[in-house]
């Protein structure tokens, strides 16, 4: 199991290096829709919009192809991983998407 932490945390690591300015600004974005969710959450659906396409592709890359066969089960779990690192990063990643009224 340890060499799949290694693998999930490098994905993420490449994830962050490769698109550097875009996480940058998502943190930013992030760190205000979390003080002021109403004035923030167009901006951060529009920018989270592209940052989960990426972390979802991301996802893939890591599972491609655990999902058939015996492996089914380690992907989930291995998935679970992925989206728990990431929300160490980003807590309300899920709020992507959301519509405030």
């Amino acid at each position: 199991m340890a060499g799949s932490n290694a693998k999930y945390r490098k994905i993420i690591d490449a994830m962050f290096a490769e698109n550097a300015d875009l996480f940058d600004e998502f943190a930013h974005i992030h760190n205000e829709y979390e003080k002021n969710p109403k004035k923030w959450q167009e901006k951060y659906n529009q920018v989270g919009v592209d940052v989960m396409d990426i972390m979802r592709d991301c996802e893939r890359k890591l599972c491609h192809g655990m999902e058939r066969g015996q492996y089914a089960s380690y992907s989930a779990k291995l998935a679970d991983q992925y989206w728990a690192e990431i929300r160490t990063h980003f807590p309300l990643i899920d709020q992507v998407g959301v519509v405030i009224e």
